[in-house]
C-alpha cells in the first residue's frame, strides 16, 4: 500500500551503481535514461530476496527522479534470468519476515502499490523463465532476442507462477496461448511471443536486443514527460481491474511451500529425476 513516507518524499537523483561482481543490480545512467541490469550470472541470474529488494528500489528511486524519463531492464551475461533463487525465497518466507516491507519500494512484479508511472522498457535474451518472464510481463514495451526462451513451469515442479502470470499473460496474449504455456510447462522462443503480441521488436542478439531498447527509451525521453505519465496512467485505468487478484498471490504461494508436492518438485529436480505428484 502506498504510505503517508511516499507520498510526501522529496524527489531523489538515482544512484549509478556500477557494474561490479558483487552488485546484484547494476544502475547507469545515460543522460534522461537509466539502464537497469540483473547482475547474477554466476547463479543464472536467478533473484534472491536481496536481489529482489534492490531491483524495487532501483524502481522506486528511477520513478522519483525528475531528471529520467525512461528506464530499460536487461540481464548481464549470457541469459536475461531463471527466474527466482527458490531456496533464498523459501528460508525468507520461514523467517516470517516481509518483502519490501516500508517506503522507499515500488515492487517489480507489479503486485502492490504504489505503481511505476514512468516507462519500463525490458531487453531480453537467452532464458526467460518464470519468475523472470513475469518481470518481463510488468514493462510497457518488450524486445527479444532472436535467442530468447520463455518459460512459465512452474506447474511441473509442484509450484505456480506466484508472480502475476496467472493475471497478465492471459491479459496480454490471450487465455488459449497463457493457458497452453502455464499449463503444460512448455518453454516458447521469440518468434512465438512476437505472434502472440508478447513482444514488440526482435532483435539478432543481446548486444542488438539491448541497443534498440535503448533506442526506443531515447525516443520516449524526447516527448513531453507529462504527456507520456498521463497517457500511462490512461492506459492503466483502463486495463487494471485486477488488484484483487495480485494482492492475493503471496499467500496463495505462501501456501504451496507447505505442501507435499512442493517438496516433491525440489526434491525431483535436485535428483534429476521425473516427480511423482499426489496433489497434496
Amino acid at each position: 500500500m502506498t504510505s503517508q513516507a511516499d507520498e510526501t518524499a522529496p524527489s531523489t537523483r538515482m544512484a549509478d551503481v556500477p557494474y561490479d561482481q558483487r552488485a546484484k543490480i547494476t544502475i547507469e545512467r545515460k543522460g534522461q535514461i537509466v539502464l537497469i541490469g540483473i547482475n547474477r550470472p554466476t547463479i543464472d541470474n536467478r533473484l534472491d530476496p536481496e536481489a529482489t529488494e534492490s531491483l524495487a528500489r532501483a524502481y522506486y528511486d528511477y520513478d522519483r527522479d525528475p531528471s529520467l524519463r525512461a528506464a530499460v531492464l536487461f540481464g548481464h551475461g549470457e541469459r536475461f534470468s531463471r527466474g527466482v533463487d527458490v531456496e533464498a525465497f523459501k528460508a525468507f518466507a520461514q523467517s516470517g519476515k516481509q518483502m519490501m516491507d516500508g517506503p522507499g519500494f515500488i515492487d517489480p512484479l507489479g503486485r502492490t502499490k504504489p505503481a511505476l508511472t514512468k516507462p519500463l522498457i525490458v531487453a531480453v535474451h537467452g532464458d526467460t523463465w518464470n519468475m523472470a518472464h513475469e518481470l518481463f510481463l510488468v514493462a510497457d514495451i518488450r524486445v527479444a532476442s532472436e535467442d530468447t526462451e520463455f518459460g512459465q513451469d512452474e506447474n511441473t515442479r509442484g509450484r505456480f507462477p506466484g508472480g502475476g502470470a496467472t493475471v497478465r499473460f492471459p491479459r496480454e496474449a490471450g487465455w488459449g496461448n497463457a493457458m497452453r504455456f502455464i499449463l503444460t510447462g512448455d518453454h516458447w522462443g521469440a518468434k512465438e511471443a512476437l505472434r502472440m503480441g508478447m513482444v514488440q521488436d526482435v532483435a539478432p542478439d543481446r548486444d542488438a536486443t539491448l541497443a534498440k531498447a535503448v533506442e526506443i527509451a531515447n525516443k520516449i525521453a524526447a516527448c513531453g514527460p507529462l504527456g507520456i505519465k498521463t497517457s500511462l496512467a490512461s492506459s492503466h485505468m483502463g486495463i487494471d481491474d485486477s488488484e484483487t487478484a495480485l494482492g492475493k498471490l503471496d499467500d496463495q504461494y505462501r501456501a504451496l511451500y507447505a505442501t507435499r508436492d512442493f517438496r516433491e518438485g525440489r526434491d525431483a529436480e535436485t535428483e534429476k529425476r521425473p516427480p511423482i505428484y499426489e496433489g497434496r
